[in-house]
């Protein structure tokens, strides 16, 4: 790291742990979690999660705050330091499995915008549920909001970790606001308590069902952002004294904590307004008009129950529940259009300060080879709106690539806790986790975690999501990109084997560019 990049800091524990939360909390917590846990059951699939928080978040969390800590450098740079130069493409993959998914990530955070100021206008809800969904991704606005978004996020970045600094100490108490008025709105909705009752309820034979704890598996590395860089970037502006271990506790446990208030708030409110539209269907059954099986499903005669809902509603992908089911929800709750707009506006800013944290990945490898920083974020800035093109234009190439690089996360999972085996965990854990400015201490069970607990985790989930791929589509899984199933294996292997090749032969480049003189 050059010096004139080494000089700032973060102020104070305080600004540095909104920073980081800013990086943790984005869309996985409020859009994803709340699915994720009806289709698992609710109760049982809390267990799993909060299980998977102390053996994948906090450990690998812990991991990339000593990282930081240690080497002040990016992925590249520190696989470089912690495991030797053979091993720089490792790191360099990690970095690229961020800036894939920074890809499509800046096109959903375009979303948000653009349904927030849908919502300020009242362009939502129309008379059809999904109908502005569907004209919206069809036009050209997804460039528009993708490129707005990628030019803010750079205009953060550029001025570093202060600049990053004072929008998280802003946009953080914001955020966190929102989530707990929009919580408490739900919960005072009549009828929250039913699902209130659906998410705590715990099926405890129900967790003998491995799928469970494979969900609760992969949203822990979805809604903490565990072993995507992320965290290490922002340790490397960690004051010295910092206390890397408490903060490497505090910080999933906080982000776990909004993702079940986003949880709350959704339960609570799909519970209380889809019985009503239900209700109301019997005698105007075009209320469901454009709400897809539900219609069908009531128009078969189904009565309300939480099992239709899991067949319903939580049955959509994230898109549908976000974008067409929610304005509707609201659109039935009393000052609902004030409570979209601030849905959608904290939605936004959750995406905002995520996107910021992923361009600064990649800006600080570009600095670490020696960029200056205007000009790197500028040539990201760039390549990200380009390459993001084809996300924001076809919701096939959007999906096909969530798919792709969701999976790299278990890979860059995997790579970040074999990171240190060179280096020594043990003594790893006691320089930088447990070093005199540390307040609590870390055992030895995070030694077991990092040398065989997280590799076998992640080399499982790594082959299950392939083998369910497969399984779904035994025909056609080796094409490497098929339009009637993105979600094949051909298309994971076919992306992985070019990137990780590409990566191998340029790893002697990749060391003389990110080291320099060093």
């Amino acid at each position: 790291m050059g010096k004139q990049d080494r000089k700032p800091l973060f102020s104070n524990r305080w600004s540095m742990m909104l920073a980081m939360l800013g990086m943790a909390v984005g869309t996985g917590n409020i859009w994803r979690f709340p699915r994720i846990a009806a289709k698992n059951g609710g109760g049982e699939f809390l267990i799993a999660w909060i299980v998977f928080l102390f053996l994948w978040s906090i450990p690998i969390i812990l991991l990339e705050f000593g990282l930081g800590r240690k080497t002040r450098s990016g992925p590249v740079k520190a696989f470089i330091k912690m495991l030797g130069p053979r091993w720089a493409w490792m790191g360099a993959f990690c970095v690229f499995v961020t800036a894939a998914i920074m890809f499509y990530y800046s096109v959903v955070a375009g979303w948000t915008i653009r349904y927030t100021w849908a919502s300020i206008v009242g362009e939502i809800p129309e008379a059809a549920p999904g109908s502005f969904w569907n004209s919206f991704t069809q036009s050209g606005w997804p460039v528009l909001t993708h490129g707005i978004m990628i030019f803010l996020a750079t205009l953060i970045v550029v001025r570093g970790v202060k600049g990053i600094e004072k929008l998280t100490n802003i946009l953080m108490p914001v955020l966190i606001g929102i989530v707990l008025l929009l919580t408490f709105r739900a919960l005072a909705l009549p009828g929250a308590n039913e699902g209130l009752k659906y998410l705590f309820t715990v099926d405890w034979p129900a967790l003998a069902n491995a799928q469970i704890w494979i969900e609760a598996l992969v949203q822990n590395a979805w809604d903490t952002g565990a072993g995507w860089g992320l965290v290490l970037c922002y340790a490397v502006y960690l004051r010295e004294k910092e206390d890397t271990a408490l903060n490497g506790i505090i910080l999933p446990a906080f982000n776990n904590c909004i993702s079940l208030l986003a949880g709350i708030m959704v339960f609570c409110t799909v519970f209380s307004i889809v019985p009503q539209l239900i209700t109301s269907a019997q005698s105007d059954p075009s209320i469901l008009n454009g709400l897809g099986s539900l219609e069908q499903r009531v128009a078969d005669g189904a009565t309300y129950s939480p099992e239709l809902l899991n067949e319903t509603i939580f049955a959509e992908d994230n898109s549908g529940i976000t974008f067409i089911w929610m304005p509707q929800l609201f659109k039935m709750m009393g000052f609902g259009q004030v409570f979209m707009i601030l849905f959608f506006f904290g939605l936004s800013l959750a995406a905002f300060s995520s996107l910021v944290a992923m361009l600064e990945v990649v800006a600080r490898t570009l600095i670490d080879a020696g960029m200056k920083r205007k000009r790197a974020i500028t040539f990201i800035g760039i390549i990200v709106f380009l390459l993001g093109l084809p996300s924001a234009l076809s919701m096939q190439v959007f999906n096909n690539q969530d798919w792709v690089w969701g999976v790299a996360l278990m890979l860059a999972g995997l790579f970040f806790a074999l990171s240190i085996t060179a280096y020594g965990v043990k003594k790893f854990r006691e320089e930088q986790l447990n070093h005199a400015d540390s307040n609590i201490r870390i055992g030895r069970w995070w030694d077991f975690v990092i040398r065989i607990l997280a590799p076998i985790q992640m080399s499982f989930l790594l082959i299950w999501f392939l083998y369910q791929s497969w399984k779904s589509n035994p025909k056609g899984w080796l094409l490497p990109f098929d339009p009637n199933n993105v979600f094949n294996v051909g298309t994971v292997l076919f992306q992985f084997f070019i990137v990780l090749v590409l990566l191998i032969v340029l790893n002697k480049w990749i060391v003389k560019k990110s080291m320099g003189k060093e």
